[in-house]
């Protein structure tokens, strides 16, 4: 973005952030002796009228866990066996969680090849679960593909009455985002049923997931964390798997920037299908919306790749070459998706990256 066009951008979101403040600040000066907690929530308010920008309004929490709480794991993509689910069991009975396993993992059959069930089945299973007013919480069992092909039988306003817990990562993305912004439900990137559920994951899933009144924001840092850009940033966490994202642009399910925190993660993907999707973001006009953006932690990152005629270029070079020239907060190495340490992300929720440290500020709480 060139300096003209970030200085008439800087104009814009002046004269539209003085348009929220005003009348908001009259309110608070009227009330300031009466409630100062009025003051809180409607500051809370006048973050998200600037940086969604007529988008989604503050998102609503879904209901947080607690032991006795029921948990659905179903398979909304591909499918898992039971006995994939052992360290999921041991730890959600170690949390006092009740599981409950869904017919798309029970009653799977070689027909349905890289699908856990048909789409109709698929579908009806979630929205069944949403409906279900003992159900507390979903996990998808694990990402695969067939997410998207669902998404356009979901009801979104039914969901948007009934809000829960619904958790996933990698295929999981769309559903993660696409409820996020058809249903205003606040959502989670993290563990599948099949993930490892080792201490780290457990501390995070818990930290966030669990309800208990009493809201520290929560400080995340990891020694592989690096920074692309310095600086710091504040706004709503939004991304998910890059393949994920790029695939579902041009739709109704496609992710909002604005003014956001971007998290991207990925996989086994070669530095020039990187390049392609972050490319497709960015003259997608994605990326130049965001006030800072994490890459999460790639397995290959410095591994030379052949491409003819030569050497490609190295995962790292591709990603600072394309994130570093938006000039805003970037880091690289964050602990999400295909691995067995991973944080917990709250998709909606007010966040803050300083970047120079490569600390992570979960500044809200992301359930009731």
């Amino acid at each position: 973005m060139d300096k003209e066009r970030r200085k008439i951008l800087s104009s814009l979101m002046a004269v539209s952030f003085g348009a929220v403040m005003l009348p908001v600040a009259g309110k608070l000066k009227a009330n300031d002796k009466k409630d100062s907690s009025n003051k809180m929530f409607l500051q809370d308010e006048l973050f998200y009228n600037h940086f969604s920008l007529g988008t989604n309004p503050k998102p609503v929490l879904p209901k947080g866990l607690k032991p006795g709480s029921k948990m659905a794991v179903i398979a909304p993509a591909s499918h898992a066996a039971i006995w994939e689910l052992r360290n999921l069991m041991t730890a959600m009975k170690q949390l006092g969680i009740e599981l409950e396993i869904g017919e798309t993992i029970k009653n799977y059959k070689v027909d349905y090849r890289y699908f856990s069930a048909p789409d109709e089945v698929r579908s009806k299973e979630l929205m069944n679960y949403f409906e279900r007013n003992d159900i507390d919480a979903i996990m998808t069992v694990r990402g695969g593909y067939g997410v998207m092909r669902i998404l356009d039988m979901l009801d979104f306003d039914v969901i948007s009455q009934n809000p829960k817990i619904i958790i996933g990562f990698s295929d999981i993305t769309a559903l993660l985002n696409a409820v996020y912004k058809k249903s205003n439900i606040v959502t989670f990137h993290g563990p599948v049923g099949v993930s490892s559920f080792n201490t780290f994951s457990i501390n995070s899933f818990k930290d966030v997931l669990f309800s208990n009144g009493n809201f520290k924001p929560l400080v995340y840092k990891d020694s592989n964390i690096k920074m692309l850009f310095p600086g710091k940033a504040t706004g709503r966490l939004v991304g998910g798997n890059l393949t994920m994202l790029s695939s579902t642009l041009g739709s109704p399910y496609e992710i909002d920037t604005e003014g956001a925190l971007l998290f991207f993660e990925e996989v086994s993907e070669d530095p020039y299908k990187l390049d392609r999707m972050l490319t497709q973001l960015e003259i997608s006009n994605k990326l130049d919306k965001c006030v800072g953006i994490m890459f999460g932690s790639y397995p290959t990152l410095d591994k030379k790749y052949y491409f003819y005629p030569n050497l490609s270029y190295t995962a790292r070079e591709v990603i600072e070459s394309r994130l570093k020239k938006f000039k805003i907060p970037a880091v690289i190495g964050i602990p999400v998706g295909h691995l067995a340490s991973q944080w917990t992300l709250p998709i909606g929720v007010k966040a803050e990256l300083d970047a120079n440290k490569g600390i992570l500020t979960i500044l809200e709480p992301a359930v009731s």
